[in-house]
């Protein structure tokens, strides 16, 4: 075997993920790897030793990519039509509205204190220590106003 071929065979995890990129699709990638490889073995005697064999290879990689974009040629894969159904298919939302509007109205009827603890505790995601420093008040006092808070809305939204 000629040395081309076993430095190719190191760069082949290299030459899948640069495919992945490029054709993000898992099938089009393989076969875009193995035409390249094909292609660079066709042609192992055009490349200079002593050179980039790497570059050389996602060059040639780069170019057949290039070329099937050009001819408009597609890998067509089997689709599942219950994959498909199931991703054309719009599922309802009106119970989220519904939900999202008892919770806008059971934040509401809790104090201000409570709601502004449990919004940056819960939705913004800040860490109580921080939420503690922003407010100017000690950590404990937040962790209490969000239990309470929680407490009350758990309440209000399943009474």
């Amino acid at each position: 075997m000629n040395q081309v071929y076993e430095e190719i065979v190191g760069i082949i995890p290299q030459l899948r993920r640069y495919a992945l990129r490029l054709c993000r699709n898992s099938a089009a990638a393989d076969d875009l790897v193995q035409e390249s490889i094909v292609r660079a073995l066709t042609k192992s005697s055009l490349f200079t030793t002593g050179t980039n064999l790497r570059a050389w290879v996602f060059t040639i990689m780069h170019n057949v990519f290039v070329s099937s974009l050009r001819r408009g040629k597609r890998i067509e894969l089997p689709m599942d039509p219950e994959m498909v159904a199931a991703a054309l298919s719009v599922r309802p939302t009106q119970e989220l509205t519904l939900e999202v509007n008892a919770l806008i109205r059971a934040m509401k009827g809790i104090p201000e204190t409570q709601r502004d603890a449990v919004l940056m505790v819960g939705y913004e995601g800040m860490a109580y220590e921080n939420v503690a420093a922003h407010l100017n008040i000690p950590v404990g006092t937040i962790k209490s106003r969000v239990s309470r808070g929680r407490t009350a809305l758990r309440l209000a939204m399943h009474g």
